[in-house]
């Protein structure tokens, strides 16, 4: 809608977040096939594919210049192959492209391994590669669910890069102004593979020096991280790296190996602050640390509002903020206002048009205007019975479809998403016990209220 330039990726799973039901109070999941039927607005581009690799061992070379670089040999590859999905800008002839990838194997069917008889070896190769993009986050509590989550997100991040950078050099003709006509958002750290797999193309493929490709690769990027748990910070053992993307495990020990001489020769007797900064957790089995990669790999770092940038700089990474002051900023997350007013609220969108006029859907500053009619009574009173009237349609849709009786006047906190530990309904569930425990104490709320988690 504002005319930026922009290509998303993303994988195009078979079955996207599951669908979600209560039986009996419990939650019952189901898959969500949202491909059953088709999917009318992507166009396939099966001309546009790369192949992912997996496993095998690096071995030392030397080109024709004398210089050592190093081969990723004895790989198992699968095909990312391109789906294209049209993203409209809102009434401007603009279109940017979301591009999904697809896994599936390079040989489909065995057929010596069929007529041998062994029938599920023969497609063995294809259900290897077709479960990388079969479900949305999969179950990542055991050891085959988290390295199926690491094929996914290495996936995800080598098709990418394959794609994004040769059509750089294709219409430029050199790597050395990519950092200056392009940025690649880490959105929250499931990327942050893209830091290593980057250097890696530099380094193994245009034979850069390290010093070169680090240098892009740290202007390319910008990571925003998404959330303030540390137990919710993505890291990967080790062990599981070294057999899967060995290649990949060498780069972030050097990048991590570089930081800690850096770090050690600004703090040479803290090694408390040395070892929160690495990449790399010390210990008998150090896993990877993913955002602490993304910091290291980025030009910038935000959290989505101004509260969880200053929690990141404050109490999440210091050490790294102190470190890199420069790279720390805030970026609040955007909410469209054509979704959320327009076709939610139509009336409360028709009433923002008589005021301001109809430019503010893409403009929100001219909401400005609002402050200006703060004390017309009239105004006031038509948004009253705007509001008044949605939550009476909210009452009467109850009442049809859940078969519970409310009255409309009082307060009514809503949400609605995904029930799931993590997520917010937890947090209003505390809430409410907190207000119950207040009105026992003997102070009573002004408002009524009602609470809805649908």
């Amino acid at each position: 809608t504002l005319g930026i330039a922009g290509t998303g990726y993303g994988i195009r799973y078979d079955y996207g977040i599951f669908r979600q039901a209560l039986v009996e109070g419990v939650q019952s999941e189901e898959p969500d096939s949202w491909l059953e039927h088709g999917s009318p607005f992507g166009v396939h581009r099966s001309e546009t594919h790369y192949r992912v690799k997996y496993g095998g061992r690096v071995e030392p070379r030397t080109d024709a210049s004398g210089r050592v670089f190093y081969a990723w040999v004895d790989t198992q590859d699968v095909i990312a192959e391109a789906h294209d999905v049209p993203v409209p800008g809102y009434r401007n002839d603009v279109v940017n492209t979301l591009r999904l990838w697809w896994a599936r194997p390079v040989v489909a069917f065995d057929l010596a391994k069929f007529n041998a008889g062994d029938h599920s070896g023969s497609v063995a190769q294809r259900n290897i590669a077709e479960h990388i993009t079969r479900v949305l986050y999969p179950n990542d509590s055991g050891p085959s669910g988290k390295e199926l989550r690491l094929r996914q997100e290495y996936f995800f991040v080598s098709a990418s890069l394959q794609d994004a950078i040769p059509r750089h050099v294709a219409r430029w003709g050199s790597l050395d102004d990519f950092p200056d006509r392009n940025v690649i958002q880490l959105n929250d750290s499931p990327p942050a593979l893209a830091v290593a797999e980057m250097m890696r193309i530099l380094l193994d493929e245009h034979r850069f020096t390290w010093e070169r490709a680090w240098s892009l690769t740290k202007r390319s990027f910008a990571y925003t991280n998404h959330t303030l748990l540390p137990e919710a910070l993505e890291v990967w053992p080790v062990y599981m790296l070294d057999r899967l993307l060995p290649r990949q495990l060498d780069i972030i020990r050097e990048i991590d190996r570089r930081l800690g001489v850096e770090v050690a020769s600004i703090y040479p007797e803290d090694e408390a602050r040395q070892a929160k900064m690495a990449s790399i957790e010390r210990g008998p089995q150090p896993n990877v640390r993913m955002a602490n990669l993304s910091i290291v790999g980025s030009f910038s770092v935000n959290g989505v509002s101004e509260l969880h940038s200053q929690l990141l700089r404050e109490r999440m990474f210091p050490e790294l903020y102190t470190f890199l002051p420069g790279r720390f900023r805030n970026e609040t997350n955007g909410v469209t206002p054509r979704r959320w007013i327009e076709q939610c609220n139509p009336r409360l969108y028709a009433l923002l048009d008589d005021v301001v006029g109809h430019g503010w859907v893409t403009d929100l500053g001219r909401l400005r205007a609002l402050e200006g009619h703060a004390g017309d009574t009239a105004l006031l009173e038509r948004l009253w019975k705007i509001k008044q009237d949605n939550k009476l349609r909210l009452v009467k849709h109850l009442a049809r479809e859940v078969g519970i009786s409310l009255p409309s006047d009082r307060l009514f906190d809503v949400q609605i998403k995904r029930i799931h530990e993590y997520k917010r309904q937890l947090l209003t569930v505390l809430h409410v016990v907190h207000r119950h425990l207040r009105i026992q104490a003997g102070e009573l709320p002004r408002v009524p209220r009602t609470v809805l988690i649908g």
